[in-house]
């Protein structure tokens, strides 16, 4: 393989209901009622230099979830939770940064030790300045990671990176953020969950989990519209099938039209 490639790390799929609890299904499988299907595919992008991950999934936090499968899916790329060194955040629900600690051994600790970890600066502040984040356990998770993690703190845009940029979008959370990464052999962009899934391309719909509606859909109409003019792969989080994808075309009809793409 490449030495320059990007790879999802598939988590799982999930039944998630109001009570947000993350219930593990069979990936063809059908959620409960009233419930969201829900899958998680953090990703890895390696080059000479670096192994990236886009968000880092949901840890602990999930039915029959932990490290062992973000081990299991860097062991099929020949690398460690040692070797990751940098993980960038497109926002701050716990199913993209859960995977960044984990108390498998009864106590919390760091899952990826040497790797930088990049996050909205006035998300980041947000969360930790709250009394509860979500409930106890994650509030303790979340000021273990403050503490101890290797914190970079990003403004709404930033460059941290030749090759990686931010760039703030809002609309599903005050603070979300799409990441990008350009090194001349790889174009990529990671919408997080305003765009995050292929099928979402060319839906057009407010979604009421959102923190504005309206500005997601906006920028999901603004981000499709780039990627297919710039060339962007686009990498979706939550996609159940294919979440590594490209917008090849543009029919009158039936809007965008989309690739499948194995690794970038």
């Amino acid at each position: 393989m490449s030495k320059n490639y990007c790879a999802a790390l598939y988590e799982g799929t999930f039944s998630v209901g109001l009570d947000k609890k993350f219930n593990r299904i069979p990936r063809d499988g059908k959620p409960a009622k009233a419930s969201l299907k829900i899958s998680l595919n953090p990703f890895l992008i390696v080059t000479e230099d670096k192994n990236i991950l886009f968000d880092c999934g949901i840890g602990e936090f999930g039915e029959d979830t932990g490290p062992q499968y973000m081990r299991e899916n860097l062991e099929q790329h020949d690398l460690t939770e040692f070797d990751i060194t940098d993980i960038f955040l497109s926002h701050l629900h716990y199913d993209h940064i859960g995977g960044l600690a984990t108390k498998e051994n009864g106590y919390w600790e760091l899952t990826f030790p040497e790797a930088k970890i990049w996050a909205s600066k006035k998300d980041w502040e947000r969360a930790t300045s709250k009394e509860t984040w979500y409930d106890d356990e994650k509030t303790e998770f979340l000021h273990f990671v403050d503490a101890r993690a290797d914190l970079h703190l990003m403004e709404e845009t930033d460059q941290p990176y030749p090759e990686i940029r931010v760039e703030k979008t809002g609309g599903h959370t005050k603070y979300h953020q799409v990441l990008f990464f350009d090194n001349g052999e790889m174009k990529l962009m990671m919408p997080g969950d305003v765009m995050a899934t292929r099928g979402q391309v060319n839906r057009k719909f407010a979604a009421k989990y959102d923190f504005e509606p309206e500005i997601s859909q906006e920028q999901r109409e603004r981000l499709a519209e780039l990627a297919y003019k710039e060339g962007f792969t686009i990498l979706g989080y939550h996609d159940d099938e294919t979440p590594i994808f490209k917008i090849t075309g543009f029919d009158d009809k039936t809007g965008y039209i989309t690739e499948v793409i194995e690794t970038a």
